[in-house]
């Protein structure tokens, strides 16, 4: 199977299944000499893991990360960075109702044409928990750019969207609620409504907003390797995600090109930020930021029709944990996605100079 590795010279490549022993990584290309926070690395793990709250999955995980190279002395060597995250929560037999039969909206049905076969006990390789070894590796990272501030946040759950310019929040307040919104009011109404969304047994999608700050002006890469292409591929590889926008987006298609050109200031920053901190696929020294869309979750937890292997319609339901809402745990996986590439662009633009 291709398409396991992420990344230029600052590279990851991750392997597992979320039934299995383990899911892991390889992290490739990352500078010595790094002193490492483990502490900060497992407190990023501990956003995204399972059972956190009342809104998400109650599988009950540690996700501790084991680490097995690269690192001595609490320092990065340069060599590969080797780790793993022990499965110890595994109920694999929640998905034996669905070893003869396709869920909807799921991978299940592509995998097995691809394939041949595939590993049913929770989508296996498929499976957003694969993303915890991206979570490790963006924590590495944003310890290798720390002047880079990366921070997303929960903007919308289903039509509940929070209708404030990034500029207005605080961003220390994204912690202090289980839907990860800095808006305190808002924040409540989103879990109220995840909440009644789960007692229905259904799901709900969302969108999570990122922003990236002290970005220095040279990052990307023409034309191919553009910062916002870049981006762009590793929001949208993460499970779930429906849409990527940067800067003005789609509204920007309703505006004037007198009205959206970012007008020059002396010093060479922007009066306004329309292109989203990113210019010709360059960054401009502005504010990065943009807008993630999450699916609503595709395991429902009430009876609905599908096909099995002979191209049978079947009647069957969900079930084990899932998320009745996928942004509030995908938070710090969108930050870690924008670690990489900010990281994986730094090292392009040393190779420059």
């Amino acid at each position: 199977m291709a398409g396991n590795t992420f990344g230029n010279l600052f590279k990851l490549s991750t392997f597992g299944e979320s039934h299995g022993v383990a899911i892991g990584g390889v992290l490739d290309g990352c500078p010595a000499g790094i002193t490492l926070d483990f502490e900060a690395i497992q407190n990023e793990l501990n956003r995204r893991k399972p059972g956190q709250s009342a809104i998400v999955t109650q599988r009950k995980e540690p996700d501790e990360v084991e680490f097995f190279s690269g690192i001595f002395e609490g320092k990065t060597t340069g060599t590969s960075i080797g780790f793993a995250i022990r499965n110890t929560n595994q109920k694999s037999h929640d998905y034996s109702h669905i070893k003869d039969s396709y869920r909807p909206s799921h991978a299940d049905y592509v995998y097995d044409q691809k394939y041949g076969f595939r590993d049913y006990r929770g989508g296996g390789r498929s499976s957003a928990r694969e993303t915890a070894s991206r979570v490790v590796a963006g924590a590495i990272a944003k310890q290798f750019i720390p002047e880079i501030k990366i921070n997303a946040f929960v903007s919308q759950v289903g039509e509940l969207k929070l209708n404030k310019d990034y500029k207005e929040l605080d961003f220390s307040l994204i912690e202090s609620n289980p839907v990860r919104c800095p808006d305190t009011a808002k924040a409540a109404e989103m879990e109220t409504y995840i909440k009644k969304i789960k007692k229905e047994g259904d799901t709900i999608g969302g969108v999570i907003t990122c922003v990236i700050q002290n970005v220095p002006i040279g990052l990307g890469e023409p034309v191919f390797d553009k910062l916002h292409a870049e981006l762009g591929k590793a929001m949208l590889s993460i499970n779930a995600v429906k849409g990527f926008e940067y800067g003005s987006g789609f509204d920007g298609v309703a505006m004037k090109g007198s009205d959206h050109n970012d007008q020059f200031n002396t010093d060479g920053s922007t009066k306004t930020n329309y292109s989203g901190g990113i210019q010709g696929g360059i960054s401009n020294g502005m504010d990065i930021y943009f807008s993630v869309a999450f699916k609503p979750v595709a395991t429902v937890i009430q009876p609905y029709d599908t096909i099995d292997k002979k191209g049978n319609i079947v009647t069957t339901k969900g079930k084990g944990r899932h998320d009745p809402c996928v942004v509030p745990r995908a938070v710090p996986i969108v930050e870690a996605m924008a670690a990489l590439v900010m990281a994986d662009y730094t090292l392009l633009n040393l190779g420059k100079k």
